[in-house]
Formats: C-alpha cells, sequence, structure tokens
C-alpha cells in the first residue's frame, strides 16, 4: 500500500532509532514500558527490527478491555519477542475495592488517583527496578500535561533515565508509519479510541476532539494522568555530541 509521508518522516523515523540505540549504549539495562497504544507499536517495531536489547513488559491492570489482551498475543507472534506482563498486588487491589467500591475512581480525583497508584504506578516501580533507562511513547502533542516532553529525560521519581523517541512526532507521523510498515493496532483506534487505557476509564471521542479526551473524560484536562508520567520533570538531559576533531 503507497503512503504519503511527511517529508521528515525518514528523518524522524531514524531519530527515533538513534534515541533507543543511545538509551542502550549509556544507560545499560533498558526497558520498555508499552501501553500497546499506536505510538507504542510504533517503538515496539523499531526494537525489534533492529533487535535492540530492549526488554519490553506492560502493566496489566485487571480493568484493561480485550482488545488490548488480544493485541498484546498477536504481537508476541508477530516480533516473537518476550513480553512481560506485570500486574497490582492482589491484596492492595482487594483491599481498595472492599472499602470503596469497584468503580470508586468516578467519586473523586483522589480515588481515581488512588486506584491508578495501585494498579499503575506501583507495578511500574517494580517493573523499573534494576533498570537505568525506561522507554515510553510520549509525545508533546498528546495532551496539555505532555506539551514539555522531550527525547531524553531523566525521571527523578525512579532515578533512572526516561527516553520518549517519539517526543516531536505528530499523530500522522505514528499512522504514517503504522501503515508502511503494516504494523499491528488496537481495534479499538478503528472505533473512535485514538487513546486505550482501563476500559471503565476510556471512551471513544468525536473526530477533531483532542486524542486523550476520552481517558478520565471526568476531570480537568490538566489532571488527566495516571502517575506513571509526572510532569513536570526534574531534569532534562542534553544529548552528548561527539567532540570536534
Amino acid at each position: 500500500m503507497s503512503v504519503a509521508f511527511a517529508s521528515d518522516y525518514p528523518a524522524l523515523a531514524h531519530a527515533a532509532l538513534d534515541a533507543l540505540e543511545r538509551a542502550v549504549e549509556w544507560h545499560g539495562r533498558v526497558v520498555f514500558a508499552s501501553s500497546f497504544g499506536a505510538e507504542d507499536m510504533v517503538i515496539l517495531d523499531l526494537i525489534a527490527g533492529a533487535r535492540l536489547p530492549i526488554a519490553t513488559f506492560t502493566l496489566d491492570t485487571g480493568r484493561l478491555p480485550q482488545e488490548t489482551h488480544d493485541l498484546v498475543d498477536v504481537a508476541r507472534r508477530r516480533y516473537d519477542v518476550p513480553i512481560e506482563v506485570v500486574v497490582p498486588n492482589a491484596a492492595d487491589v482487594e483491599a481498595f475495592v472492599r472499602l470503596n467500591g469497584p468503580n470508586a475512581f468516578y467519586d473523586s480525583k483522589d480515588l481515581r488517583v488512588e486506584c491508578c497508584r495501585i494498579r499503575k504506578a506501583a507495578p511500574l516501580a517494580r517493573a523499573l527496578a534494576g533498570a537505568g533507562a525506561w522507554v515510553t511513547g510520549l509525545r508533546r502533542e498528546q495532551n496539555v500535561t505532555r506539551a514539555g516532553v522531550d527525547v531524553d529525560e531523566q525521571d527523578a521519581l525512579h532515578g533512572i533515565a526516561k527516553v520518549n523517541p517519539l517526543a516531536h512526532w505528530s499523530h500522522d507521523d505514528v499512522w504514517h508509519y503504522l501503515r508502511a510498515h503494516d504494523v499491528p493496532v488496537n481495534a479499538l483506534h478503528a472505533r473512535g479510541y485514538p487513546s486505550v487505557g482501563c476500559a471503565p476509564c476510556t471512551r471513544a471521542v468525536a473526530p477533531g476532539d483532542d486524542p486523550r479526551s476520552g481517558r478520565w473524560w471526568w476531570e480537568a484536562p490538566e489532571s488527566r494522568e495516571c502517575g506513571l508520567h509526572r510532569r513536570p520533570i526534574a531534569v532534562k538531559v542534553a544529548v552528548r555530541t561527539e567532540a570536534s576533531p
């Protein structure tokens, strides 16, 4: 299938791969936290295509839509790479649900944040233990909370580097890549879900709407994060260059 790429598409793809290779060179053990959204499938395709030693994991919160589980299985077969599934502490989930009910996240921002902490942030911290850097699919264009994202950052909360290789990509850049390389994607994207998270906290959006407006839609836009990507980040990391001869 013929795809009309943006004029700078080859440079963007090359720069993203450079960022991943640089992470391995600089930081040793690098892990990729994938939610199996569109951006994450681009990154997985780059990692697998270049056979980079970057381990992929996903956070199974217990509330993911079936379409996300289906895509994890498809990705395993397509790329023939291990994908670790990290789950929340069962006792913590049980205690939260017993006290607050299964859908307490609708009741207040504090309860929603606590649910995200138990189901996402705490498992993430376990998954990052011992890593020198983690890779994400964050892009500046995604939301007001991500407008300052850079490719190379320092995650002060976890004490490791954070690499966002698609930070400067547009929505069109992402989908150009996916179509050109016939990369599998979440079936929900075709049903109006540009961003997919936990099923009860994600809904379809109208064409042209903010792509993350379907996430935690009952809250103000500036608070629609789960705690995995706290902003502002403490330190930006300048990209090192070789000294001139």
